[in-house]
C-alpha cells in the first residue's frame, strides 16, 4: 500500500559540519553548520536532533492537551550528548517533559500516549540511548545520566 504524504521536504548538506544544510523543497531552511567541538558559528547535528524531538513531542503534547480541553502548558527540554564508541561516535538523548496543569498520573498517561504518537519519538524510542521522562521540575543535565 502506498503511503500518502501530508508534507514533503528534501534537505541537502554538501559540506558536513563545515558549511550549510538547506531545504530544496518544503519551505525555506538554510542553516550554517559547524562542529560542536569548535567555537565557531553554526548549528550541529546534536542541536538539530534535540530541536526535532523537543518541537515534535511538544506539538504532540499540545494536541493531546487540546483534546482533553486543557490549556497548552507542556514544556519539553532535551539534553543531547555526543561521545565515542567502538566505531566512532554516538548520541545520548534525555528528554524531560513538564505538564504542570495536571496531576502526575494524568501527566504520565498523556506523555505515554504522546510518545506513541510523536513521529520523532517513534523513530527514537526503542534506542537504549534515548530517555524520555516526566518531571515536576527540570533538572539541569551535564553529561548523559
Amino acid at each position: 500500500m502506498k503511503q500518502k504524504s501530508l508534507y514533503h521536504t528534501e534537505i541537502e548538506n554538501k559540506a558536513g559540519i563545515s558549511g550549510h544544510v538547506r531545504s530544496l523543497t518544503g519551505g525555506e531552511f538554510n542553516q550554517l553548520t559547524s562542529s560542536p567541538l569548535k567555537a565557531v558559528p553554526g548549528t550541529n547535528p546534536e542541536q538539530l536532533l534535540g530541536a526535532a524531538l523537543a518541537t515534535c513531542l511538544n506539538a504532540t503534547l499540545e494536541a493531546e492537551e487540546k483534546r482533553r480541553n486543557l490549556s497548552h502548558q507542556a514544556v519539553v527540554r532535551v539534553a543531547v550528548d555526543m561521545g565515542r564508541d567502538y566505531q566512532g561516535f554516538q548520541f545520548w538523548l534525555h528528554a524531560q517533559v513538564k505538564l504542570p496543569q495536571v496531576e502526575h498520573q494524568e501527566a504520565q498517561e498523556i506523555l505515554e500516549i504522546c510518545e506513541r504518537r510523536c513521529p520523532v519519538a517513534k523513530l527514537l524510542i526503542n534506542n537504549q540511548n534515548v530517555k524520555i521522562e516526566l518531571v515536576d521540575e527540570f533538572i539541569p543535565k551535564g553529561e548523559f545520566e
